[in-house]
């Protein structure tokens, strides 16, 4: 899941399939491109970014050497294959409180990380997440006393602001890989493209950098001259094994550091909502797809929740709980709301007609 979204050729200005998978068995790849034509689509959202003066220079070495200590790597399972893949994190807490992207462990069926000061393997949680913004909190098990990273506010960032981006390069491990680079634009839109499972998702509001961001960097830090986050890296342009034409430089993304701990409150207060995910992931086992007047059910997977309850490849979900289904999403969403074991009636058409089928959930790795 790692290699973070890597945006493909942008209009304006990891790793392509191929790579993802020669290295399927150390990181997972995501590819994008920059969305400038996006807005004909959804609408411009774009705000002009603010220029300042340069600021003093960075100096990679010595924020690196701040910012490292707090960083760790992660290493999953995925469903349903058994295939590895890594990232990186930022510790928020000394108990093991853990910040990374979404996709670096969507579909995890295991979570292990590695405290890179130290070398000490920990199994992880998944407290929470927000797909749409790529933001995912870890709970580390028999954590304690670890580096703590120093957040600053992404609110200050300015064009040109030299910045480092530390992370877990190449998803092999060992202390973290800085390059460093110059923010070109504080409000970018890309669209991501799962080189996994082929799902794409619109990003917007992402800091763009000047520098080479790789695989296995995503969910690592962001850091400003100071030495403090300001952004989780998640993306990044180009391939290693295909060079971006003449004139083009590489491009990493990162998600502003205010709106990840946006995130982090919500899941630290247990509140979920649409958007974020808090605790462990419920699922029905089915695959689905919009339909008049409800979710399809396209494939009943077998030995699953909505298997059990006797429910059928073709069925239409209409509500859930009495609450009208418009759409996959809409039944995506009530899942999401939802608990393992939590016991679900869902109003449903099929062939003989309309009936109630109460269904108990399952847990599933995070989506």
């Amino acid at each position: 899941m790692d290699d973070g979204w890597q945006p493909r050729e942008p209009e304006r200005g990891g790793r392509g399939a191929a790579l993802f998978l020669v290295v399927a068995l150390a990181v997972a790849g995501f590819l994008g491109f920059r969305a400038d034509l996006l807005d004909a689509f959804t609408g411009p959202d774009r705000v002009p970014a603010e220029v300042a003066p340069p600021a003093p220079p960075l100096d990679p070495a010595a924020v690196a050497a701040t910012v490292g200590p707090a960083l760790v790597n992660i290493a999953v399972t995925l469903r349903p294959f058994g295939a590895a893949a890594a990232g990186s994190g930022i510790v928020l807490g000394a108990d093991g409180e853990v910040l990374t992207s979404h996709h670096v462990v969507k579909g995890a069926e295991t979570v292990l990380v590695t405290d890179v000061g130290t070398g000490v393997e920990y199994p992880a949680e998944v407290l929470g997440y927000d797909a749409g913004a790529d933001i995912a909190l870890l709970a580390l098990t028999g954590a304690g006393g670890l580096p703590t990273a120093r957040l600053g506010s992404s609110a200050r960032l300015r064009l040109r602001d030299e910045v480092l981006a530390l992370g877990n390069a190449g998803g092999v491990g060992g202390a973290p890989t800085a390059v460093a680079g110059r923010i070109t634009d504080l409000n970018s839109t890309i669209i991501a493209q799962n080189s996994a499972d082929y799902t794409r998702l619109a990003l917007r509001g992402m800091v763009e950098v000047a520098a080479a961001v790789t695989a296995g960097q995503s969910g690592g830090a962001l850091a400003d001259r100071n030495g403090e986050v300001v952004g989780v890296i998640t993306a990044a342009s180009g391939r290693a094994e295909e060079p971006l034409p003449a004139g083009r430089e590489p491009n990493g993304y990162a998600v502003p550091i205010d709106r990840a701990m946006a995130v982090v409150r919500q899941i630290r207060a247990g509140v979920s909502t649409g958007t974020v995910h808090v605790g462990p992931t419920a699922t029905l086992g089915v695959l689905i797809s919009d339909a008049p007047g409800g979710a399809r059910l396209d494939v009943v997977l077998y030995g699953t929740p909505a298997w059990n309850a006797g429910l059928a490849d073709g069925s239409v979900v209409v509500a859930v709980d009495g609450r009208p289904v418009a759409g996959a999403d809409a039944l995506r969403a009530e899942i999401d709301a939802r608990r393992p074991a939590d016991v679900v009636r869902l109003e449903v058409l099929e062939s003989a007609g309309r009936r109630v089928v109460e269904v108990v959930l399952a847990e599933s790795p995070p989506r």
